[in-house]
């Protein structure tokens, strides 16, 4: 099997991925902290500022609703980092969980989480919809 340019990754692109990916992760913790600080924050005023108005507290559960949405993104996004950290630690970076193929370098360059190359990607995301 001869590999192309484009599938094996040299040891200066897996340090470049994780460094970005551990520039991303840092970046994702201190949004994470200010999110729930701040969203604590507003919480804390509302519930002392509370006067029976219902549409002040839709506004507040409302509020609520997307900080925590904003931090769930930021934690599974997080999660898929570490797991590529993890790869990264064994040797796997850059080969598909699914095939155990390389995945090409453009595709890591666009998603350095990606744990699956394109093919097995694109078959895995039509599986997941014919289930539901």
């Amino acid at each position: 099997m001869t590999t192309s340019p484009d599938t094996t990754l040299t040891q200066e692109q897996i340090t470049e991925f994780s460094q970005r990916l551990a520039a991303r992760k840092a970046l994702l913790m201190e949004e994470i902290s200010e999110v729930a600080n701040r969203s604590q924050s507003e919480f804390d005023v509302q519930l002392i500022s509370r006067s029976g108005d219902s549409g002040a507290a839709a506004a507040s559960d409302l509020l609520r609703g997307i900080a925590e949405a904003e931090i769930t993104r930021d934690i599974v996004e997080v999660r898929d980092i570490v797991a590529a950290e993890q790869r990264i630690e064994t040797g796997r970076y850059g080969v598909c969980i699914s095939c155990e193929g390389p995945i090409r370098y453009k595709r890591l360059d666009a998603y350095p989480t990606a744990k699956r190359c394109y093919s097995c990607q694109v078959e895995y995301e039509e599986g997941r919809q014919t289930a539901r």
